[in-house]
Order: structure tokens, then C-alpha cells, then sequence
């Protein structure tokens, strides 16, 4: 069991509800789900709260916290180990890890939860859980409890995923799908058929995943209130269609980005790599920051085509690329750019995104990554591979309009040349860094006192602290 010990702000209430969090152990699901615990618990210290998930998950993201060995406040979040289902010596991939995980729920949930309440001497009053598990519908009516899902990503997936069985009936032949538009869905109009992760399209009922996702998008009308990370100005139209097929629907983000933002950007803690001593040696505006997040890698020959534009246009870059990755790289290419690129295993990515030398992030797309380049106004060029990264990046592109999708899907050495040319600078650039600060005012705005994320973290609060 690892503990995280924050500030209690009303010690001389007692404990009077047992909040179960169930995560979903892979990817960057759990950490979100465990910062949302971190800022209701110091809301709320009276609460308690018992965090599930798997060992390494738990390992990962509890690990490196400064509260779990400060002795000096209270207790109030509780982590406990649910088993993964592996057996020993297991070392497949990805999906067969998410497929034999599945296979062990809702059983290893049950099990952990049963132990909570018997140490602790509470019985759980409310599930807060990530979206995927959708199964925890059913555990919180057994309990007769309400069960609150929390979907980390943005409002615009989570509304394809509701809307499954209407999207696979308009798409009859899913592999005529190019240029065919979600015309029928609010919000979503500008979305093509081939921007969808593929469960959307697919009936493959062998595959977990796909069936995951398609029970989540059934059973969560049944949820007591939907949170999302993201705020309701971001996507009015989507919110407004969700808030039409759901009870409750609680924009509460972006969650810690931007409460801390003045803080970082001055701050060089953790920074091991010194990137912001590099990053105040360059222009503002003028840093091209490259993340592909934890696991996608470009294939060699988009990363023989990104190095080959880098080199050609000599822009400053801070590339951030795992050890394994840099065999990737051509020879010789790390002494040639070393005047103006710096590589790294790791970035502090919040501390770059705040630096005023920043002037275009490449991502992945990935819903984490989006909203913290929003949260600091910078614009994207977009390169995703896989889940909703397409759909993501079509929203930055043609909805949002604060950023590009590279041309053609994949890096091209001329491509990404064209793509950077065109953020950095003319008029489609100033457009969208134009729209990226007035997006990132929203957001602002969104989690001020008075603001719609506030309100709707308080809304969440209110459920939680008042379940019945």
C-alpha cells in the first residue's frame, strides 16, 4: 500500500465518505485520474479516498512525490494493488497486457475494494473511476452508490464513442470512408470517416478493446455525472449534444496546467537536462519542441525525414527522444545540429510549453499533450498514429484552428519544412497563434472563481461529498 499525504484544510471534520477510485493502468490514464483525486481531496480533506490500480501503475505514478514522505499532514489518499492478471515471466505487448488485464476485471477490483473497507472500517459510498471501466455501473448499483466516470481525454472522442451504434449505421462500408464527414453528429461536422480510431468502425467482438469502448458508450448514460478533463467553451456544441444523452456532464479542466503556469515557467526544478537554461539562449518565439509522448516512436524513414528538414532549415529544436530511439538517428547528425537542436530522454514538457522561446510544439496529438500546448498558447504541428490522435489533430487543425496537420499524414522532408515555415511565420502562422491564445484565454477564464470549471468542480464535490 503507498500513501500521499496532503494538507488537510478542515482537520476538525471527520471522515464521512470512502470514495473507491478505480483506474485503468495503461497508457497516461491513471495519472490524470490520480491528479483529479489530488485536487478533490484538497478540497475536501475530510474525504477518504482509496485509489486502485495495478503495481507498476501505482509504482509510476506515486513515485517522485514530495507528499508521500511529508509526515506532517493527514492521510487521505490510500493506494492499493489490483492484480494485472499476468502471468509470471509474461512479456507480450501492449494490447495482449490491456487484453489479459480485462479478463482479470471486474474480480481483482472487487477483491482490492473489499480489503479497503475492512482496513479502513468504511464502506465505499461512491465510485469515481476511469471511463473505460465501464463495469463499475454495475458494481456501484450492486452497492447502490453512484458511480461518476472520468474520461481523460477530449469531449470530442468521448462524443464518436456515445455515438457508435449511429456512426456504424451511416457507415455501411467503412473502407469507402475518405473524404465522408460526421455531418450528423453536432460539433463534429468537419471530422472525416477515416479520422475515427478504428473501434469506432470495427464489430470485431474478439477484440477487448473494441468492446471496452463500445459497453463504455452504453453504459455511461447510466452514470450519476460524466467528468472530463476540458473545459465547456472549448467545444460548446459537443458539450451541449452530451449534456442531451448523459445525466450529468462536468467539464472540469485543464486540470493543473494552468493553476501552475506563471509558477514553472520561472522554475528550472527537475529540469536535470537544463533545457531552460538552453531555451533562454534562443529567441522568443523561435523553438520548434519536438514529443511524441511515452510510447510512439516515428518509423525510420518519417525520422530520417524530420532530421533531414531540421538540418535543412536550421530552425533551434529541443527534441525530447528516449535512448533506444537515437539509433535512429543518421550518423553524425547530433555534432551537425549541435549549435542549434538539443536532444534529451526526458523534457520537463509543462516548464518548456511555458517558456516564451517556444514557438510550435510537434506532438502526437494525444489529449494530455493538446491541452497543456493550449494551456500556454502554443501552436501544434500535428503527426498522430493511433486512437483518437487523428481525430484530435483534426480538431486542431480544422475546428480549432491552433495548429497544422502535416501534410499527407506522415513526415516528408518537404512536408515538414512547409509545416514549420508556415507556424513560425506569414499569415496563416499569425492566424494561428492568434487562435491559440484566445483559446488559451477560454481556458483561463474557465477555472477564474467564477468560471464554468469551477463551477463544475464544485457540482463534482457536491456528488461526492453528498452521494445519496
Amino acid at each position: 500500500m503507498y500513501e500521499v499525504r496532503l494538507s488537510n484544510q478542515n482537520t476538525n471534520m471527520s471522515n464521512s465518505s470512502h470514495v473507491a477510485v478505480l483506474a485503468f493502468p495503461f497508457g497516461t490514464h491513471a495519472a490524470p485520474l490520480l491528479n483529479l483525486v489530488r485536487r478533490l481531496a484538497a478540497s475536501a480533506p475530510f474525504l477518504t479516498f482509496s485509489f486502485f490500480s495495478t503495481s507498476k501503475s501505482i509504482t509510476s505514478i506515486f513515485s517522485g512525490s514530495k507528499s508521500t514522505t511529508d509526515d506532517e499532514f493527514g492521510t487521505i489518499i490510500k493506494a492499493y494493488t489490483v492484480s494485472d492478471g499476468m502471468p509470471e515471466g509474461f512479456s507480450g505487448n501492449i494490447h495482449e497486457s490491456v487484453d489479459i488485464f480485462l479478463k482479470s476485471t471486474p474480480e481483482n477490483f472487487e477483491k482490492a475494494m473489499e480489503e479497503a473497507e475492512l482496513e479502513i472500517g468504511m464502506k465505499i459510498s461512491c465510485l469515481l473511476t476511469d471511463a473505460f471501466l465501464w463495469f463499475a455501473c454495475d458494481l456501484a448499483e450492486k452497492r447502490g452508490v453512484a458511480w461518476i466516470p472520468y474520461w481523460t481525454a477530449a469531449s470530442c472522442s468521448l462524443s464518436v464513442h456515445m455515438h457508435t451504434d449511429l456512426i456504424r449505421s451511416k457507415v455501411v462500408d467503412h473502407s469507402q470512408k475518405t473524404e465522408k464527414t460526421l455531418e450528423f453528429l453536432p460539433g463534429l461536422e468537419a471530422i472525416h470517416i477515416n479520422d475515427l480510431p478504428e473501434e469506432v468502425l470495427l464489430k470485431n467482438t474478439e477484440s477487448s478493446l473494441n468492446n471496452l469502448l463500445h459497453n463504455m458508450g452504453l453504459k455511461l448514460p447510466r452514470a450519476t455525472a460524466v467528468v472530463l478533463n476540458s473545459f465547456e467553451e472549448m467545444d460548446p456544441s459537443i458539450t451541449n449534444d452530451l449534456k442531451t444523452n448523459l445525466k450529468k456532464v462536468l467539464n472540469v479542466g485543464p486540470s493543473t496546467t494552468l493553476l501552475s503556469a506563471n509558477s514553472m515557467s520561472s522554475s528550472s526544478s527537475g529540469d536535470q537536462n537544463e533545457c531552460l537554461k538552453w531555451l533562454e539562449n534562443q529567441n522568443p518565439a523561435s523553438v520548434i519542441y519536438i514529443s511524441f509522448g511515452t510510447i510512439t516512436t516515428p518509423p525510420p524513414n518519417e525520422m530520417v525525414a524530420l532530421t533531414e528538414a531540421l538540418e535543412t532549415i536550421k530552425v533551434p529544436f529541443l527534441w525530447s527522444l528516449r535512448d533506444h530511439a537515437n539509433k535512429l538517428l543518421s550518423d553524425g547528425f547530433l555534432d551537425r545540429t549541435s549549435k542549434y537542436g538539443k536532444f534529451v530522454s526526458w523534457a520537463p514538457q509543462l516548464q518548456i510549453l511555458a517558456h516564451s522561446s517556444v514557438g510550435a510544439f510537434v506532438t502526437h496529438c494525444g489529449w494530455n499533450s493538446i491541452l497543456e500546448s493550449i494551456s500556454f498558447g502554443v501552436p501544434m504541428i500535428c503527426r498522430p498514429y493511433f486512437g483518437d490522435q487523428k481525430l484530435n489533430s483534426r480538431m486542431v487543425d480544422g475546428v480549432w484552428r491552433i495548429g497544422i496537420r502535416i501534410e499527407g499524414g506522415i513526415f516528408t522532408k518537404d512536408g515538414t519544412i512547409n509545416a514549420i515555415n508556415l507556424v513560425l511565420s506569414g499569415n496563416r502562422g499569425k492566424e494561428i497563434r492568434e487562435n491559440v491564445k484566445r483559446l488559451k484565454e477560454k481556458a483561463l477564464d474557465a477555472i477564474k472563481p467564477d468560471g464554468s470549471s469551477t463551477r463544475n468542480f464544485e457540482a463534482l464535490l457536491k456528488l461526492i461529498t453528498s452521494p445519496s
